[in-house]
């Protein structure tokens, strides 16, 4: 009787174990799929953008949608890209390619990248809002996904720009 009922046991819990292991196993398929689906929206945003005025030298913050609060300012260190100063790059039509991380809630400081890198720390809340010299800069804003979708970024981006294919990105702004 006890070898019976052992082997009912041993025969329940492999046949609960292979079914666990099926249910698992589809799980990580359908993880898998689904990371590949996402894959083109993985990695840095490629964000392009217009301002009413030349503020492609001066240090961008992020306000709340109210305008009325600073929720994101750089570090003195963090105004770099590659090594470089985080101008955004230049593209056609008055476009720009954001290095930044900037949003529709972008304002430009008074204080360009060079000025910004050359002070000894980083300025208090009530002084950066005092630096403010545009708090509604931006004509249009577009969010054209990762930027790692784009074989030659550059390139690419500037031919949806030239070829009147923003629709294929999505407007912000």
């Amino acid at each position: 009787m006890r070898y019976i009922l052992s082997l009912i046991l041993s025969v329940i819990l492999v046949s609960a174990t292979n079914s666990c292991s099926r249910k698992s196993l589809k799980l990580i398929e359908k993880s898998e799929q689904t990371m590949s689906e996402n894959s083109s929206n993985s990695g840095p945003p490629c964000i392009i953008y217009k301002t009413k005025s030349d503020f492609d030298k001066l240090v961008p913050v992020i306000l709340n949608n109210k305008k009325t609060e600073i929720l994101s300012y750089p570090g003195i260190n963090d105004i770099y890209y590659k090594g470089k100063f985080a101008y955004p790059t230049k593209l056609s039509d008055g476009f720009l390619l954001d290095n930044r991380g900037i949003d529709k809630d972008v304002a430009f400081l008074s204080l360009t990248y060079e000025e910004y890198s050359k002070l000894k720390k980083t300025p208090s809340i009530m002084e950066f809002k005092s630096m403010i010299i545009s708090d509604d800069p931006l004509i249009e804003m577009y969010d054209c996904g990762s930027k790692y979708k784009f074989k030659n970024l550059l390139d690419d981006v500037d031919k949806l720009i030239k070829n009147n294919e923003l629709n294929k990105c999505r407007k912000i702004k």
